[in-house]
């Protein structure tokens, strides 16, 4: 056993643990996650009181000035989870789905994927209520500045570091450092990562979280004893996390079989070219009109016969209405929360071996942590160290969980957020409660 599972002897009482109020909230469902981790670990009430609630969630009101003079006031949030192990760390995203609840359980995710590969972060998320897609240059930026402005009391690289999310993307992040950097009235790289590698940002950090479920995928074929040429492999959902993972999986061996986006999926028996089906997205910004595959919906490709399923969408793909359905050996969660917490227990009795989202994506982060190192220490690393530290993260952490799996006789995601969740409450211990 290791020090950071040394476990307390108090009783613990949860209520509700065994409710599914909403299959599809996902804040309910990371808790119900959180609620089996915490009865494993026989957590103290104290503790358990304190990891259940995040430390601070910040609503705020946006005014912008819209190209034709028409002010629109939008709605942006931003939730510090969990600060105990070091500066918040999350994402922004622009969409119109964000919510409280969805950026509160994004938020405690984040805390979780930083402990389960031991970086020194805790976890925040962030979110603005609006359509990117019928929004301006302009109009992205003014938004951007002001909603930095409004949370900027939080932000800072000892206290919430951003990064890029859903609908946002490098541009945004050079947005965040210069308005902060302005505040301040000094150049502060740190407060952001996911930055142009000329501001100083890291190289090998767009693909970190593809390159990270490439990893971890070859880590449960081997541990399933299972060949890396020739293992068929279907990725839902074909942005940057997607079609990097495809793309290297690929160049080990694997064959892809299927793929898609918001349009639709495509399935090739034989195998798709995930190096023309890029430059395809690359020209015409979607998978549609690619000519690779039968065309298939997004919930027929899920439930397509395939050794390794990688979902890399978005939140609740694979739900109780479709686990049975799933015929995958492996599933690599590439995006946040796609399988919900009622559908666990069904993949588990199908004995399909899951990579939980909170270490199979958590790349992203750790080259994050590797481009805040570097902008705090003003020297940087080449592609090849970035990889090469990525790829020595993310065995470990695999082999971790892996191994408390087998050692409490738990599935892969219960073990990691028992590891994720002992690491953090161990910090907790030691630093008691300011009173």
């Amino acid at each position: 056993m290791t020090p950071d599972l040394l476990l307390p002897t108090a009783p613990i009482v949860r209520p509700d643990k065994d409710r599914f109020l909403n299959e599809e909230n996902p804040f309910e469902g990371m808790m119900s996650r959180f609620d089996r981790a915490a009865e494993l670990l026989d957590l103290e009430p104290g503790i358990y009181k304190v990891l259940r609630h995040p430390e601070k969630q910040i609503i705020t009101s946006i005014p912008v000035m819209l190209d034709n003079g028409e002010v629109e006031v939008f709605t942006g949030i931003r939730v510090l989870y969990n600060t105990s192990r070091g500066p918040a760390k999350g994402g922004i995203r622009f969409d119109m789905n964000v919510s409280l609840d969805e950026v509160t359980a994004l938020a405690a995710w984040m805390t979780w994927k930083c402990a389960v590969v031991n970086i020194p972060f805790g976890g925040a998320k962030g979110g603005v209520i609006c359509d990117p897609l019928k929004m301006s240059v302009g109009e992205l930026e003014r938004l951007t500045r002001r909603y930095t402005a409004s949370i900027i009391q939080t932000l800072g690289p000892d206290s919430d570091v951003p990064a890029p999310d859903v609908n946002t993307n490098e541009r945004v992040m050079a947005w965040i450092m210069d308005t902060y950097s302005m505040h301040v009235r000094h150049t502060v790289t740190a407060v952001v990562t996911g930055k142009p590698v000329e501001m100083g940002g890291s190289l090998g950090r767009r693909e970190a979280t593809g390159r990270g479920c490439m990893i971890v995928t070859k880590q449960a074929l081997a541990h399933l004893g299972m060949p890396l040429k020739g293992t068929t492999l279907i990725v839902q959902g074909f942005g940057n996390v997607g079609s990097v993972a495809a793309q290297l999986l690929q160049r080990e061996g694997c064959k892809i079989i299927g793929i898609s986006d918001r349009t639709g999926g495509y399935v090739n028996p034989k195998g798709i070219d995930v190096d023309e089906a890029i430059a395809h997205v690359k020209q015409h910004k979607t998978l549609e009109g690619f000519a690779q595959g039968d065309r298939v919906t997004n919930e027929q490709l899920l439930t397509t016969d395939v050794d390794v399923l990688l979902p890399a969408a978005l939140e609740n793909v694979i739900t109780s209405k479709n686990a049975a359905q799933i015929k995958a050996k492996i599933i690599c969660e590439g995006a946040n929360g796609p399988t919900t917490a009622a559908a666990d227990a069904i993949l588990d009795e199908k004995g399909i071996f899951v990579i939980p989202d909170i270490l199979a994506n958590a790349g992203g982060v750790t080259v994050s942590y590797f481009e805040w190192v570097q902008d705090r220490g003003g020297y940087f690393w080449t592609e090849q160290r970035v990889n090469d530290s990525l790829t020595q993260i993310m065995e470990q952490s695999f082999d971790a969980v892996l191994n408390l799996s087998k050692q409490h006789k738990v599935n892969m995601r219960t073990a990691a957020y028992m590891l994720s969740i002992s690491r953090v409450a161990t910090v907790h211990r030691l630093r008691g409660i300011y009173a």
